[in-house]
């Protein structure tokens, strides 16, 4: 009792905890929120209804909490909800039940309920939301009828006149025999222009938000990016591939070869509209399949037939009494709600449930809201009152906004957080320069950053420290794998024997070049990484709970056994010893492909039917081999060549070239990296439903096209059993090592630094993963 006392009585400390961050471009609303770093300062005052663990697995039970160990540890995780997941194989439903503890408060102290996650379903569900949640990727029951207004008999009568008009074409002249009227036909073709104008802007802002350091192309500063419109749709167009600097310093259109001198004058969004309009010569499909930031989302053909399904609904006369409510989402009591999707899919939960817990009183409006009557907080189709509140942020989070100046977001503890009030009161999260942030902790200028692992970075740190290490007494250094991880590709329908890139010569040649990839990825990755990353074994981030562990039965090197099934390599081999028996294996491959091979010369003299003695290998590596797979290659190349193979190496100075080849399915070999979610869904990357050309998802580069693949991955979606679909995606992964497609290349890791002289950091919450960074358990930091 009197350690409790105690606790409780202790003095908040009033010294900020200043934590270096990128350029925010103050959208801070849990609701628009996109780049990371608006995204980390949003977060400070929101509270998710799921909660999750170290390895991204999910507390069904957070309300009490539940124990879950990790690294031989113990760790009880809590959060404001309860989740519960049902699936129902007669009727083919599954039912999401959240229910919200009786103890939230918003920072301004009205209690949560169950109208607060209401609104919040319904402000993202709304057909006037245009931020970064895709609630409709879902089949959630009766959302499509909402979002349109429509019934499901009025939706496919417009939706199939929406696709008669499309498959017209826009150049189409309306005639009186048309089944449409002139209106409409205008009316979705507008459409379709302001729905590619949007994808337009959305590449416009993710290359802003991701890639800004390379507008020094255009002779440009990052600040000057920041402060200028026109500077940012030229560099959407350059960095996207659609424009590039012509010999007079002007931006040039690839396709119109229109051009602004980016001094006084600068591209609109319309004229990038045009510039892709021209390329893709007015195909929407074909510029959303290559060119869409977010494949996941709603096409741009998609976005203009919802757009064009409520028009005309709303004009209808059957349609008069409208679609009051989404059926498929109900609030069941005071702090229960209920979700209801058509089928079964496994990452769904983290969607669906992943959404913050928004003050609906703050956000809405209290007078627009009556559950019982179809009111939800706001006017259908207008969410202007949700918007007027973006740059000014407020939840139930561990902090309360307090301001935006000054290029420094600052925050004040939450005495109403429902775990406690935070210790440190004050947080200001300052904008940094990535290259300073370990110096400014040094200097005192900043307290904690993220920094990026390369062998430079951990050196300087080192330099830092008295005890040369990079955790020390001025600079305490935190490592996590990264939520992705490199590779080296090849396409099954250009790296084969014959037609058939599925036949056991097919897959002996790409065993092959693959068997002596990999014997030199350690070596190379140890010299451009150092202790920043390592090497992996399998095509997953081993981030994820489905990545095979060395302990599991079976588990094996890649590429490590011969055309025999035999090991290659014994423990007992050096380095050269290891390389020379990955190319006399290489050499039984190619034979086991139909290669001729003279044992006298020990070259490979000819290649079988429809297969070559020379591949092409692309490489991202500004052209003087700055990339970590490169060495591999070289020394690859190198090998091969002793044997009368040649792997040639195209490093790119632009790496929209790759790109470009990818979408086309032109490429053979190539160097690239994944990003992971917290699910491990292989469904994008390697269904054949998503090789290029297929009207899928378009992410499998790869071109695997293999059934029993196919099935697992469907089956992995369909259980909600971990340990069931760890070992489905196992099998899952043997059959893409047996198609030789990939080779699995490094996991590299993210660090934060924090100061050791002013943060007290065993108060740091221990075992930061990926899925669990320090700002988890930022009310417990505390400053010395």
């Amino acid at each position: 009792m009197c350690l409790s006392v105690m606790a409780a009585c202790q003095p908040k400390s009033t010294t900020p905890l200043v934590v270096a961050e990128g350029e925010f471009s103050e959208k801070f609303s849990p609701f628009f929120a996109d780049t990371v770093y608006d995204v980390n300062a949003m977060e400070m005052t929101q509270i998710a209804m799921l909660t999750t663990d170290r390895v991204g697995g999910i507390i069904y039970n957070a309300i009490k909490g539940e124990k879950v160990a990790y690294n031989g540890t113990d760790y009880k995780y809590t959060g404001p909800c309860d989740v519960a997941v049902s699936y129902d194989e007669a009727s083919d439903v599954t039912t999401y039940t959240i229910t919200l503890a009786k103890n939230v408060k918003f920072s301004d102290g009205v209690k949560a309920t169950a109208d607060d996650i209401i609104f919040t379903y319904y402000v993202f569900a709304d057909p006037a939301y245009v931020g970064s949640t895709t609630l409709s990727s879902y089949n959630i029951i009766g959302l499509k009828n909402y979002q349109t207004q429509t019934s499901d008999d009025i939706y496919s009568k417009y939706f199939d006149l929406a696709n008669a008009i499309q498959a017209a074409g826009d150049t189409h002249v309306w005639a009186a025999t048309d089944a449409w009227t002139q209106e409409q036909q205008d009316s979705y073709w507008a459409g379709v222009k302001s729905a590619w104008l949007a994808d337009v802007q959305d590449i416009v802002n993710y290359c802003v938000a991701n890639y800004a350091a390379y507008v020094e192309d255009l002779g440009k500063t990052v600040q000057e990016l920041a402060a200028d419109d026109g500077l940012k749709v030229a560099f959407g167009m350059y960095a996207w591939g659609f424009a590039a600097p012509g010999d007079d310093g002007f931006l040039v259109g690839g396709t119109t070869g229109a051009s602004w001198d980016l001094v006084t004058t600068f591209p609109t969004i319309e004229d990038y509209y045009a510039e892709t309009y021209a390329a893709y010569d007015g195909d929407a499909a074909a510029f959303y399949s290559v060119e869409a930031v977010n494949s996941a989302a709603p096409s741009t053909v998609a976005d203009a037939q919802a757009a064009f399904i409520s028009a005309q609904a709303a004009v209808d006369p059957e349609m008069s009494g409208g679609i009051p409510n989404i059926e498929g989402i109900k609030k069941i009591d005071k702090y229960t709600v209920e979700v209801k999707t058509n089928g079964y899919e496994a990452p769904a939960v983290y969607s669906i449930c992943g959404l913050y817990i928004t003050p609906m009183h703050y956000y809405g409006d209290k007078a627009q809201y009556d559950y019982a009557k179809n009111m939800f907080g706001h006017p259908f189709g207008d969410l202007s009152l949700v918007q007027a509140k973006t740059t000014q942020p407020m939840g139930a989070g561990p902090y309360k906004f307090v301001k935006y100046e000054n290029r420094v977001c600052y925050f004040e503890a939450n005495e109403n957080f429902f775990k406690g009030e935070p210790v440190t009161k004050f947080v200001q999260f300052k904008e940094t320069i990535d290259s300073e942030i370990v110096a400014g902790i040094v200097a005192g200028t900043v307290d904690v950053g993220d920094m990026n692992g390369s062998k430079s970075n951990y050196e300087e740190v080192a330099g830092y420290n008295s005890n040369g290490t990079i955790s020390g007494d001025v600079v305490h250094t935190t490592k996590v794998d990264n939520l992705g991880y490199g590779y080296i590709g090849m396409n099954a329908d250009t790296v084969l024997v014959g037609t058939d890139p599925a036949s056991a010569e097919s897959k002996a040649l790409r065993k092959a070049i693959a068997t002596v990839l990999s014997v030199y990825r350690d070596a190379a990755y140890d010299s451009y990484y150092g202790e920043a990353a390592s090497v992996i074994n399998y095509p997953i981030s081993n981030t994820s709970w489905a990545a095979p562990q060395a302990t599991d039965e079976g588990y094996k090197v890649a590429f490590s056994t011969d055309v025999d099934g035999n090991d290659i390599y014994t423990s007992a081999m050096n380095a050269d010893e290891k390389y020379a028996a990955a190319l006399k294996a290489a050499v039984g491959y190619f034979v086991a492909a139909g290669f001729t091979y003279d044992e006298a010369s020990g070259k490979l003299t000819a290649a079988p039917a429809g297969a070559k003695l020379s591949y092409e290998a692309v490489i991202g590596g500004d052209g003087i081999g700055d990339h970590p797979s490169f060495a591999v290659l070289t020394d690859a190349s190198a090998a091969l060549a002793t044997i009368g193979f040649d792997l040639k190496i195209n490093d790119l100075t632009d790496t929209s070239v790759l790109w470009d080849m990818l979408d086309a399915g032109s490429q053979e070999l190539w160097c690239a990296a994944w990003q992971a979610t917290i699910d491990p869904d292989m469904y994008q990357v390697y269904h054949s439903s998503g090789i290029v050309g297929r009207g899928g998802s378009d992410s499998n580069h790869y071109h695997i096209d293999d059934a029993t693949l196919d099935q697992l991955i469907v089956d992995a979606r369909k259980s909600d059993d971990q340990a069931y679909r760890k070992a489905i995606y196992r099998q899952a992964l043997d059959v893409v090592a047996d198609w030789a497609v990939e080779v699995p290349a490094y996991q590299r890791q993210n660090s934060t630094v924090f100061s050791a002289v002013r943060i007290d950091t065993d108060t740091i919450t221990p075992d930061i993963t990926t899925f669990w960074s320090w700002l988890k358990e930022i009310e417990k930091v505390a400053m010395r």
